[in-house]
C-alpha cells in the first residue's frame, strides 16, 4: 500500500452512498503495493444530489478513474462523455476512466459475472434460471445469461413486481429475448419457479453486512441438490441465504469471485496491467473472514 503519496501519485477510487462497507480500497491498494505502482485508491461517499459535481471533480483533480456502486450505477450514465456499448446496453456503469479529455463509462460487472459462472455453463445452457433483483447487478447477470450462457427461460423475481416487469421489458425491447417472466417474490407459486431453476441468483443487498441476519427465502421446497445458488454479496463470505440453500443440498457461490474479477478488469483499465489476482484474493478473503 502507498504509505507516502506524493505529487506524482495517481489517484483512483470509488463513488457510492453509503460507502463504509466497501473492500475495494483493500483490493486495489494491495495490488498496487504488490506491483510497486505509484497509485492510491480512495473511497468517496457521494450523495446522489452531488454526483454531477463529483464527476466534474475527477477532471479538475486529474483523478484517473473511479468505480461506481449503489446507488449511482444507472444515474451516472447521462453525466458521462462516453459509455461503451455493453454498459449502455444494460443501462449500468460501474467503472469510469478519465483519459484527460473524456469520462468514459464501462461495466466490468459483466466480466465478473461471466468468470464466476463460466465453470457451470453446461449446466445452465438450455435450463431455467431465477434472478432476484432488478438493479445494476441483476442487469449484468441478465446480460451474461442472454448473450453467453443461453438459458432456456429466465424468471425475474422481485418483492415489487413492477420492477421485475420493467427489467423484463428492457431485455425484450433491447435484446429481443422473449423467454422472461416477471415474478412476485412473495407469491406461493414462486417457490416452484425456484425449484425448477438450475441457477438461482441473489442480486439484491439483502443479507449484506451489517444486516447479515436478513434472508430472502428460507423455504426448503425452493432448493435441491441439482441447483447452483449464486449470491452477489461478498460480505459475509457466505450469506444466510447461501447457508440455507446449501443445507438443502444446493451448490453455492458467494460474491467474492465476482468482486475480484470485476475489480481486476477495472484495475487493467486504469493501469494497463493485470491484477495479481491470487495474491489479492488471499488478502481479501483473510480480511473478510477476520471481520465476520
Amino acid at each position: 500500500m502507498v504509505i507516502q503519496p506524493s505529487s506524482t501519485t495517481r489517484v483512483v477510487g470509488i463513488f457510492g452512498h453509503p460507502i463504509s462497507h466497501t473492500y475495494s480500497p483493500l483490493i486495489h491498494n494491495s495490488a498496487f503495493s504488490e506491483l510497486g505502482l505509484d497509485f492510491l485508491y480512495l473511497p468517496f461517499d457521494v450523495h446522489p444530489q452531488n454526483l454531477k459535481s463529483a464527476l466534474r471533480g475527477l477532471t479538475a483533480l486529474g483523478i484517473v478513474g473511479v468505480n461506481i456502486t449503489i446507488p449511482h450505477k444507472e444515474n451516472v450514465i447521462p453525466l458521462l462523455d462516453d459509455v461503451v456499448n455493453e454498459a449502455r446496453a444494460i443501462g449500468a456503469v460501474n467503472t469510469i476512466v478519465n483519459d484527460g479529455e473524456k469520462l468514459r463509462g464501462y461495466n466490468t460487472d459483466i466480466i465478473g459475472v461471466f468468470e464466476t459462472l463460466r465453470p457451470y455453463a453446461e449446466e445452465i445452457e438450455g435450463r431455467e434460471v431465477a434472478i432476484i433483483g432488478s438493479g445494476g447487478g441483476a442487469r449484468a447477470v441478465m446480460y451474461v445469461l442472454v448473450h453467453q450462457l443461453k438459458p432456456r427461460y429466465i424468471h425475474i423475481v422481485h418483492p415489487d413486481i413492477e420492477y421485475a416487469i420493467t427489467l423484463r421489458k428492457f431485455f425484450l425491447d433491447n435484446f429481443g429475448f422473449k423467454n422472461i417472466a416477471a415474478v412476485d417474490l412473495y407469491m406461493p407459486a414462486t417457490v416452484s419457479k425456484f425449484n425448477g431453476s438450475a441457477l438461482i441468483v441473489n442480486a439484491t443487498p439483502v443479507g449484506m453486512f451489517p444486516k447479515i441476519d436478513e434472508s430472502l427465502l428460507e423455504i426448503p421446497e425452493a432448493f435441491h441438490s441439482q441447483q447452483i445458488v449464486f449470491d452477489l454479496i461478498y460480505n459475509p463470505i457466505k450469506t444466510k441465504f447461501l447457508r440455507f440453500a446449501e443445507s438443502q443440498g444446493a451448490r453455492v457461490i458467494g460474491g467474492l469471485d465476482m468482486l475480484l474479477h470485476q475489480a481486476a478488469k477495472s484495475f487493467e483499465l486504469w493501469t494497463s496491467q493485470p491484477m495479481p489476482l491470487e495474491k489479492v484474493r488471499s488478502v481479501l478473503h483473510n480480511a473478510i473472514a477476520k471481520a465476520e
